[in-house]
């Protein structure tokens, strides 16, 4: 069978590949269990070196990457290389800059006649299912920290994105990764399905939809391994009276609308207290129209397509409920000349007069559209933020620290941030609650997935 992978960007095959067959996933799986059992011996300084050498070719490469995500995904060229140079690069240096720490020995204090020490052994073979919207930047919080920790890894990416796979082995092959350490394979989900349930598997991570990951705990019942599951967010941003309006409009305006919208931790709904709402939203509005929606390998687009027709038509349709409901759209499509009906090109939209009795404020929205609303205080605020299914990240816009914190305490919510948004600082746990999901990457906590505590306790007095 073939996997066909459509460019947004003009409806055109971009790639074909060959999907693996049983027979070969079987090969795979024996062969990264031989690999990781000699993977394991090697020294942390030399793995971590090896990895270092991956982040240095994709570096070289981001140029020729951001391209191909563009035809793949259409993410603007002007933005779409930013994955590695930014995000990727920083966090594969951050976790390669911890590991030794991290990952060395733990001795309990000395006790007369006995040696006591816990080591963290790697899992084994780790299967990593990475979406498309951002492949790079899901897959190394994944990736690099379990290669390091002396796993294998199998990565399996979206069908959007299969040149991602490819990116990995080479620069892997480059870096001197022995042979099987890090494969990866285009498969379908029942596929995917039956390696979740093969005993050579000994961890899933998956980033994806909530279905997805409710599939992945389902493959995964009848074993005793752990998942990693990051699944998305409806992620809400409070802005307060004394917020530097400037400011706040400028980032989450590009919350908003970076990469379309398609960001599991971009801002799709916000709210704003009354005594500054109507300024907010004019400036939210007049810098929204700002953004040049067109082609993504034209230098100046700022806007790219969604990733597909349907995605594109979805949201259309939770804006029509929504205006249907009472709310008025202030962007006008018009000023957009390639949006266009049936195809993944669409204006950014700024809805107002909206409440949580519309879908496009209560239901993850995934493109270019975000949803205002008037709220008299704090509680207020807080109340709505928390009607969610979703808690990935939320953010409060405020000059006073104190109040940030006192709000976050009540906000459910993985992730909590003052003055910002859309953003993971690798020095910190990257997780979720609700529906968002479960498990941690990033940090020093996330190494904890990819191995497992060895508790050693020697008698040394006989």
């Amino acid at each position: 069978m073939k996997q066909e992978t459509i460019s947004p960007v003009d409806g055109s095959v971009y790639a074909v590949r060959e999907l693996a067959t049983d027979a070969d996933i079987d090969a795979l799986l024996d062969h990264a269990v031989r690999a990781q059992a000699t993977w394991r011996l090697v020294p942390i300084d030399q793995r971590i070196d090896t990895c270092r050498r991956l982040t240095t070719w994709m570096l070289d490469a981001a140029d020729e990457i951001g391209t191909e995500l563009a035809w793949q995904m259409g993410r603007p060229i002007a933005y779409a290389p930013m994955e590695i140079r930014r995000g990727f690069s920083e966090r594969a240096e951050h976790m390669a800059d911890i590991a030794a720490t991290v990952l060395a020995d733990d001795f309990l204090p000395p006790k007369a006649g006995y040696e006591r020490w816990i080591r963290r052994d790697p899992v084994g073979v780790v299967l990593v299912l990475a979406p498309w919207n951002y492949p790079y930047l899901t897959s190394v919080n994944a990736v690099l920290p379990a290669i390091i920790a002396g796993n294998s890894v199998i990565l399996k990416v979206a069908a959007q994105t299969p040149l991602v796979a490819e990116r990995w082995a080479s620069a892997f092959e480059a870096s001197g990764l022995p042979e099987g350490v890090f494969q990866y394979v285009h498969t379908d989900h029942p596929a995917v399905g039956r390696m979740i349930g093969d005993p050579r598997v000994a961890f899933v991570a998956f980033t994806g939809s909530v279905g997805g990951g409710h599939a992945v705990q389902r493959a995964a019942a009848e074993r005793f391994i752990a998942t990693g599951l990051e699944l998305g967010g409806k992620d809400p941003a409070y802005v307060r009276s004394d917020a530097d309006l400037e400011h706040a409009i400028a980032e989450l305006v590009d919350g908003s609308f970076f990469n379309s919208g398609q960001s599991c931790c971009g801002i799709e709904r916000i709210y704003v207290q009354r005594s500054v709402h109507d300024a907010f939203v004019e400036g939210f509005v007049d810098l929204t129209r700002t953004y040049r929606l067109g082609h993504p390998l034209d230098p100046t687009t700022t806007l790219g397509p969604v990733v597909r027709d349907a995605a594109a038509a979805f949201v259309r349709t939770q804006v029509a409920e929504a205006v249907a409901r009472g709310a008025r759209p202030l962007v006008d499509r018009a000023d957009f000349p390639m949006d266009a009906e049936g195809t993944p090109y669409m204006a950014p939209q700024v809805l107002v007069d909206v409440d949580h009795g519309m879908r496009v404020m209560t239901e993850e929205s995934f493109g270019p559209v975000v949803g205002i609303m008037s709220v008299a205080d704090d509680d207020e605020a807080v109340e709505l933020m928390n009607d969610s299914a979703y808690g990935l990240t939320a953010s409060v816009w405020t000059a006073d620290a104190d109040v940030a914190a006192r709000l976050g305490d009540r906000v459910a919510t993985g992730t909590w941030y003052q003055n910002r948004c859309d953003y993971l600082d690798p020095g910190l746990a990257w997780t979720g609650v609700k529906d968002s999901g479960r498990g941690v990457t990033l940090s020093r906590l996330g190494f904890d997935a990819f191995t497992r505590p060895k508790s050693f306790h020697l008698r040394t007095d006989t």
